[in-house]
């Protein structure tokens, strides 16, 4: 009886999928629904560094608990916490390896237990436009990555619907894709990543691969929520990147809409040649995504974040940091070193900055929560927008010591990885400063003071812990 109602379920929700999907495709082919939104997130066209989302800019802010959201079973109670705490940015992975027990495989799975990759699980596609309405609905954008190398290597690779001896769509002698893959996904030894055209041409996998494409972006373009990433901290082939960035492109220009494409590279230093691949074709590459930055510490990750700035400074891109690693669970720093870092990016310029999913980030820990609210309260006073990174009028000031970040007005953002004191430069400010200092430990404001303008002046923070200072006033 049990096995009856499950099946008359999955049933039902396959029909729901499908009628979704041909709705959609409907408004696909038209072009109209997407393309008359004029709430799309875009860059802000005052300043492209930053996103612009229903008209206005907007700064994205996120932490949460896992990374393919989207199969999470208690999604939406998740998100009215972000939402509560002033978040309104995730990453959602289309992966579906089964690390919690929770999640399913796109594809259906036929009576003899393989899987027929040309015929859709409901269940996967129906968890996924549900992500997409309750996101919607809270004003959280979403970036997703259409790949993620991990799903298809070591233990993950057995099980998974993809590999030919689960399924009878095609053989491993069409595909040339092996049983195990063992090692690391970085050695780039998977030919999943090698299908398109312009590699080894690897015809019915990358049909296979289109078709999922496909019903992504079905599903996603007449959003006006979502960013696309193409793959996870990729070492891989170029060919593979630029092939999936004109796919997404060129679908959302059949769509009457522009779909905004980055990729994430894996090489921690920002200046190695695989970042480059991005930082310098806007022409294909509409925002970047440096969260392999977050592997450095201390003034060595605000000084390369600085010098990507400055590299794009020709043609103004947003920034985004999807992936802020650092939590002493895991293996890449410690909280401490999350918080300095998601703070940095901030006042440094980033136009996104998200906790990574535990244990190699915060995700929506309280400390994640806290700084969530502590960034809302310093927007508050003073737009991240309007600011531009200012260390070079702060004195006495030792590597790591603060970060400073001003506005046009005199307005500024003072960043304390660490209780200190440093000189801030006013000269130039004519009038007083109205202050208001901001705990990023607990999220709750801090003392109120005046900073007068016109000569330097020493500022030391209120007391132990992460401190923020936002002032207005000035010129």
């Amino acid at each position: 009886m049990a096995h009856t109602r499950r099946a008359l379920l999955a049933g039902a929700t396959a029909l729901l999928t499908t009628a979704i999907t041909r709705r959609q495709t409907q408004a696909l082919g038209s072009g109209q629904p997407a393309a008359a939104d004029p709430g799309r997130i875009r860059p802000w066209p005052a300043n492209s560094s930053y996103w612009q989302y229903r008209g206005a800019p907007v700064l994205l802010l996120g932490g949460s608990k896992d990374d393919n959201l989207f199969q999470i079973p208690d999604l939406q109670a998740h998100l009215d916490e972000m939402k509560a705490a002033g978040a309104n940015y995730i990453r959602n992975t289309m992966s579906d390896r089964r690390d919690g027990g929770f999640e399913v495989y796109p594809f259906a799975q036929t009576a003899d237990g393989t899987y027929d990759l040309t015929q859709w699980n409901g269940e996967y596609w129906a968890r996924f436009d549900r992500l997409l309405a309750l996101t919607r609905e809270r004003d959280i954008i979403v970036q997703i990555e259409l790949w993620d190398r991990f799903d298809y290597s070591r233990n993950n690779w057995g099980p998974h619907p993809y590999n030919p001896a689960n399924t009878r769509t095609y053989t491993a002698e069409s595909t040339g894709l092996a049983r195990d893959y063992p090692n690391h996904p970085g050695t780039n030894e998977q030919p999943f990543f090698f299908s398109t055209p312009a590699q080894r041409n690897i015809k019915p996998l990358l049909a296979v691969q289109q078709r999922f494409a496909e019903q992504v972006l079905t599903r996603t373009l007449p959003q006006p929520h979502v960013l696309y990433c193409i793959d996870n901290e990729t070492s891989g082939d170029e060919l593979w990147s630029t092939y999936w960035a004109d796919f997404i492109r060129e679908r959302a220009s059949r769509a009457g809409v522009e779909a905004y494409v980055t990729e994430m590279w894996d090489d921690h230093d920002l200046k190695g040649s695989q970042h480059r691949r991005t930082f310098d074709h806007p022409e294909r590459y509409t925002f970047v995504d440096v969260s392999q930055n977050n592997h450095q510490k201390g003034q060595a990750h605000w000084d390369n974040f600085q010098w990507v700035r400055q590299h794009l400074s020709a043609r103004l891109r947003p920034i985004n940091t999807v992936k802020t690693y650092g939590s002493d669970e895991g293996p890449y720093g410690t909280d401490l070193d999350g918080l300095q870092r998601w703070w940095r990016h901030l006042i440094g310029g980033a136009a996104a900055m998200r906790f990574h999913r535990p244990k190699s980030g915060l995700g929506f820990s309280p400390k994640a929560a806290a700084a969530i609210r502590a960034a809302r309260k310093l927007e508050s006073v003073v737009k991240p927008w309007a600011l531009t990174p200012a260390n070079e009028r702060l004195r006495e000031r030792a590597a790591d010591a603060a970060y400073l970040a001003m506005a046009a007005d005199g307005g500024c953002a003072l960043f304390f990885p660490a209780p200190g004191k440093v000189v801030v430069d006013l000269t130039s400010v004519t009038r007083p400063l109205n202050v208001r200092w901001i705990s990023i430990d607990t999220g709750d404001w801090g003392p109120a003071t005046t900073w007068a303008g016109g000569a330097p002046l020493l500022v030391e923070t209120p007391g132990p812990g992460l401190w923020v200072a936002a002032g207005v006033g000035g010129r």
